[in-house]
Parts: C-alpha cells; structure tokens; sequence
C-alpha cells in the first residue's frame, strides 16, 4: 500500500472509530433529549449508523480490518437532563466533523466528495442542535479539542 493510501485507511479508520462514538453517544442523548426533539435525535442516530456500516465496507474494500467499537465511552461532561442532551448532540457532531476533515484531506477524487457530504451532514446537525454555526465546520472545534484521539469520546 503506498503512503497516500494508508493515510486514507488511517482516516477511514478514525472516521469509523468517530462514528461509534456517535452512535453510543446519541443512545444516551436519546434517553435524555425532551420528546420535541426525539425525531431529531433519531435522525441523527440512524444517519450515524448508516456511516458506519458505509465506512465498516470501505475499509474492509482496501484490506482494511475496520476497528471495533468499545463496549462504552466516557462522554465529555454529565447529561442529566434534556438541555445536556443536546449540548451533547452538538459536540458529538463537532467531533464527527474534525474527523471528516482529516478523512477530506486523505481521500482521493470522489471519496473525497463523499467524505466533504458527511463533514457538511455533520455540521448542518450540529448547527439544528446548537442554534449557531462556525465558519470552518470541523477545523475550530478540532483546535480546540486538542490532538486527533480526541475526536471521539473515550473509551
């Protein structure tokens, strides 16, 4: 495999690693978020599970073994209640977007354009989740969330 392709598996893989944190993510919001904005958050939930089967298909396509997701993970701040839940559905789609960002950079040609709709999904949720917007949808919320590692939740 040459270099550019392995940076293109390593970013598929990060994608897909983001996307299961998503999923988890949003089981908790789900529990939590107010029955006005349940459909939303189901909607939320199963665009994240179709990216994750897509990305579990493309990585495997390369010769990739996808990662498996972790049997839990540490979410960035308490969700007691509804408001919570979605302060934690907007940071869950910051995060998915950093990741898409990189997996931008990586892809070639039409992957790249597929990658540019799931960063432009993500961030059109986050913005219906938060009521604002950022100017570069994947790249502040990265700066500030620190190293790529940390663009899912903890395991």
């Amino acid at each position: 495999m040459s270099e550019a392709e392995d940076r293109e598996l390593d970013a598929l893989q990060a994608a897909l690693a983001a996307e299961h944190a998503a999923v988890y993510g949003y089981g908790v919001v789900g529990g939590r978020i107010g029955e006005e904005r349940r459909a939303q958050a189901r909607a939320a939930y199963d665009a994240h599970r179709a990216r994750r089967d897509a990305l579990v298909r493309q990585i495997r396509d390369r010769g990739g073994e996808p990662v498996a997701a972790a049997a839990g993970y540490a979410l960035p701040f308490p969700v007691p209640d509804a408001e919570a839940a979605v302060r934690l559905a907007a940071e869950l789609e910051d995060r998915v977007a950093g990741v898409y960002s990189d997996l931008v950079r990586a892809a070639p040609g039409g992957r790249r354009a597929a990658a540019a709709d799931a960063l432009r999904e993500a961030a059109v949720r986050a913005v219906r989740w938060r009521g604002t917007s950022v100017a570069f949808p994947g790249l502040a919320e990265r700066a500030a969330a620190g190293p790529p590692a940390s663009a899912a939740p903890t395991a």
